[in-house]
């Protein structure tokens, strides 16, 4: 099944941006980053910044993360996959990471939600940013929650 991903949310302003691989199919149901309510990724965020993002609702969340100079995308503009297990995307289409000097000019960090997105990390790496791949924010990695809440936090202190 084709899925598409969501438009950029960074603007002139942001400093840090999260990649992640292409929206599951609660995230693409719900028009949300980070969606299913299952994936630890506002939890997680919230905690490094100091703010309840999951008790706002999204249009909240998507303007404190702009307050705090971090914005999101995913690697992939579009993709086959059964499910929202990253590790059956195929055909997948990379979106435009040139686009960002022009819509995120003081972006310096760049961090990948997971190993799938990671993946392409030395791509965003040769374009002169900072990057770092973080384990993944999904339900499923759970069971290294320390160890991730850990990663996640020393990657927003450089």
């Amino acid at each position: 099944m084709e899925k598409q991903g969501f438009p950029a949310v960074v603007d002139e302003n942001t400093e840090i941006l999260i990649l992640g691989s292409l929206p599951g199919d609660v995230s693409i149901r719900r028009h949300q980053y980070y969606g299913n309510p299952g994936n630890d990724f506002w939890r997680l965020l919230g905690s490094i910044i100091g703010e309840d993002l999951q008790g706002m609702n999204y249009q909240n969340r998507l303007e404190t993360l702009k307050r705090n100079k971090i914005g999101l995308w995913d690697v992939f503009k579009a993709g086959k996959r059964e499910g929202s297990e990253d590790a059956k995307i195929k055909n997948e289409e990379i979106n435009q990471f040139s686009m960002l000097k022009e819509l995120a000019p003081s972006l310096k960090l760049v961090l990948f939600n997971g190993k799938k997105s990671g993946e392409y990390e030395p791509i965003l790496n040769a374009m002169g940013y900072e990057t770092r791949v973080l384990p993944s924010s999904s339900g499923a990695n759970r069971r290294f929650l320390k160890n991730r809440k850990s990663e996640w936090e020393a990657a927003f202190k450089r």
